[in-house]
């Protein structure tokens, strides 16, 4: 009877459901990772903890529910300023559904397509953090190179991409190669505007640059100090390097100032983030241009990520 418990306990999901609202509130290992939800008074956290403990992916806080608790997040935000209507968005890894929810309340008339290839966080993140989906804002259950080479065929195109699959240690190697980010570049339209999610350390870092480099050419490597994470930023990806223009500092200023209103229940601080944004257009490289671009044939990110 022990042993039958036991193996009850080790292959099952999990809830646990605490009275007073704080601690574990799910666990359940899904097929690509173990997914915690945890609560700390008015804090909701989701965590992917199949290698790191401290990865959460996504928070909500319950008294201000469309406070963005990240930093990266309000970063990926940047993205407005470049073109602040986009009509058709696709965002790689759904998480809490943080990104999803706010772009659709902010742009209620776009077309917002999430890939998620794990079910189970997408039942997570509609029972615990309030994801919902309709007829613009729609979710598919797949792996996101298979949604890309898929969605190429259907000639579909999108103004604005961001990429921001984890998978509770970082990355999947799949979703940082070469031939993954040509992949999406295919899939902007011309004026179209690329986001990434990644770690600023590790040595992982110079050969995942230069993967973007690769394929892109420059890019705006925005980074702070009050976060591990870097946001890449690469308006107009579709087109080659010469043929793109960036907005002037004043303009910068202006589309902030026209975004502050909308994004102030978000906690974003648009003004300060242009300030920043704008501070990256002349940076050098500041990692080593001789590291070797990731590709479908070499990705050893796991190992590299633990440099």
């Amino acid at each position: 009877m022990r042993l039958y418990l036991l193996a009850m306990l080790l292959c099952c999901p999990m809830a646990f459901a605490a009275p007073d609202n704080t601690g574990v509130l799910h666990e359940e290992r899904s097929l690509y990772t173990r997914i915690l939800v945890h609560q700390h008074n008015d804090l909701r956290c989701l965590k992917f903890t199949l290698i790191r403990s401290d990865s959460n992916q996504s928070c909500l806080d319950l008294a201000q529910p469309k406070r963005l608790v990240f930093t990266y997040a309000k970063m990926t935000l940047t993205a407005l300023l470049f073109n602040p209507t986009p009509e058709r968005i696709l965002i790689v890894g759904l998480g809490g559904g943080t990104l999803p929810m706010a772009l659709g309340e902010l742009l209620p008339n776009a077309i917002i397509d999430t890939v998620e290839i794990d079910p189970a966080v997408i039942r997570v993140a509609t029972e615990y953090f309030g994801y919902q989906t309709n007829s613009q804002n729609r979710i598919f259950t797949e792996d996101a190179r298979v949604f890309g080479k898929r969605a190429r065929i259907r000639g579909e195109q999108y103004d604005l991409i961001i990429l921001d699959a984890f998978n509770g240690d970082y990355i999947p190697e799949h979703l940082m190669t070469v031939e993954f980010l040509s992949e999406m570049r295919a899939l902007l339209t011309r004026q179209g505007t690329l986001v990434a999610n990644t770690f600023s350390s590790s040595n992982l870092y110079h050969h995942e640059s230069n993967s973007y480099r690769e394929v892109f050419g420059k890019f705006l490597n925005y980074r702070r100090r009050d976060t591990g994470n870097r946001v890449i930023l690469i308006p107009q990806a579709q087109l080659p390097e010469a043929q793109r223009t960036l907005p002037t500092k004043r303009q910068l200023t202006t589309q902030a100032a026209a975004l502050q209103g909308p994004l102030q229940p978000y906690d974003v601080a648009i003004d300060k983030l242009a300030r920043e944004v704008f501070a990256t257009y002349n940076a050098k490289p500041d990692w080593n241009l001789r590291k070797k671009p990731l590709s479908d044939q070499y990705s050893p990110a796991n190992l590299l990520r633990s440099r």
